[in-house]
């Protein structure tokens, strides 16, 4: 799940030590996973396709899980699974109908809010290539 590593040394005997630096570290932690969310549930709020899915009138706590996932998912804490267990994505999404309509507006929303970020290239295309994976697996109608 989006790792680099770094290579440095110890002042003590300058052996190499190898660091591994989530995304979630990279791109700045739980405000940006914020912020994006943030950003795409605006868009959805707007949406007279996707907004129908999303059965809360208020859609801050279906925000509040869509955070706490991604902060996860990308090796920020644990949170998401500490209150609702494995994410279970699929079957979570099963009673909603997801077309590849409903997946290109969710992506279209989800691509703008990425954008929005002003991420190095090489974090935005890793976040990016998920985001478009996990539209796609979500997909349960023709």
């Amino acid at each position: 799940m989006g790792k680099v590593s770094e290579e440095r040394t110890t002042e003590q005997d300058r052996t190499p030590v190898r660091e591994s630096k989530s995304l979630y570290d990279r791109v700045g932690g739980e405000p940006v996973f914020r912020a994006l969310v943030h950003r795409f549930y605006e868009g959805v709020a707007r949406d007279p396709l996707l907004r129908p899915l999303y059965p809360e009138e208020d859609l801050g706590p279906a925000e509040e899980r869509l955070t706490l996932f991604l902060i996860q998912y990308w090796g920020g804490p644990t949170t998401y699974s500490d209150q609702r267990g494995h994410p279970r994505l699929r079957m979570r999404h099963a009673p909603f109908r997801v077309d590849a309509l409903a997946r290109d507006r969710w992506l279209h929303h989800m691509r703008e809010a990425v954008d929005e970020l002003g991420l190095k290239p090489e974090d935005e295309r890793e976040l990016w290539e998920y985001l478009a994976r996990a539209a796609q697996f979500m997909v349960n109608a023709e």
